[in-house]
């Protein structure tokens, strides 16, 4: 079975964590490389010990190989912005992980199917790939004029990379609110939980809606979503149903990590790597059928 052949930049704990999410479950991505800039991390070395191939040549070995067709960006927001022009220049469609913003905002459940056609997939953000579905799905029953989302994560599942690029998370998930998730108006905070033991990560969504009294509804719209999402990422759940006070709507999502690479409370890293799992897959799948044609 032909494959697209893929890259992973950025060894880290997303890094690695989508690495094996691709070689447990990948149908049409093969990946060819996982490159960083630091020999001797432990995700280079998990690689090797995969029969993965690894660089430390950063993004140079990724662009010196014209087979790759497919790059997932998982260093940080800079570094993309940087980077992505290079990608485009080279002929390679870039999955980006981090809080860039480049390209338009893609939420797998929520707007895949009309944006296949890009050459850069911005995955938002981990709060944003775990709210702006339940935001999007209340939307399809009642206008919303303003949706505010809180991401709460344990502070043990936030590295440098996530501590790093705290207002690219909030400005990047408030701008996603409303551009994915339909809001007249959005508004995005993310909290460190330093609780032992480790928090999963809980995500609260508030929305002040035209229509309350379709509550029932949007009930159902959301649990509609909520399977959705679960179909690629397993460990996604709702923890309090939508309720109803006044014109708000609030309700609660939990994410539980699958536990392959990272604790399974590191559901902020999984959602992500998930999402981007899932649309690479779709995209290598429409390159496939192109490449057939």
């Amino acid at each position: 079975m032909r494959k697209i052949k893929a890259a992973i930049l950025g060894p880290g704990n997303i890094g690695a964590d989508l690495m094996l999410k691709i070689l447990g479950r990948g149908r049409n991505i093969e990946l060819a490389l996982l490159a960083g800039i630091v020999e001797g991390g432990r995700g280079l070395q998990l690689a090797r010990s995969k029969g993965v191939a690894t660089s430390i040549d950063g993004v140079e070995a990724i662009l010196a190989d014209p087979e790759i067709r497919l790059v997932f960006e998982a260093t940080g927001a800079k570094a993309h912005l940087a980077n992505a022009p290079r990608y485009r220049e080279a002929g390679k469609i870039a999955i980006d992980l981090t809080p860039a913003a480049v390209g338009p905002y893609l939420v797998p459940a929520v707007n895949l199917d009309d944006n296949l056609e890009g050459d850069n997939f911005n995955m938002v953000t981990c709060g944003g790939q775990a709210t702006i579905p339940m935001v999007a799905a209340i939307g399809r029953v009642t206008p919303v004029d303003y949706a505010e989302i809180v991401a709460t994560i344990s502070s043990k599942s936030a590295g440098p990379g996530t501590r790093a690029n705290i207002d690219e998370f909030t400005q990047t998930t408030a701008k996603a609110v409303v551009e994915v998730g339909g809001a007249a108006e959005g508004r995005a905070i993310i909290l460190l939980n330093p609780a032992e033991p480790p928090i999963m990560m809980r995500n609260t969504v508030y929305c002040r809606v035209r229509h309350p009294e379709r509550i029932e509804a949007v009930r159902a719209s959301v649990a509609a979503m909520a399977e959705a999402v679960r179909r690629y990422v397993p460990g996604y759940r709702l923890r309090l149903e939508p309720f109803v006070d006044a014109d708000k709507i609030t309700l609660m999502i939990e994410v539980e990590g699958e536990g392959q690479y990272l604790p399974k409370y590191s559901g902020n890293l999984d959602i992500i790597t998930a999402a981007a799992l899932a649309t690479g897959e779709r995209v290598a799948e429409r390159l496939l059928a192109a490449s057939a044609a």
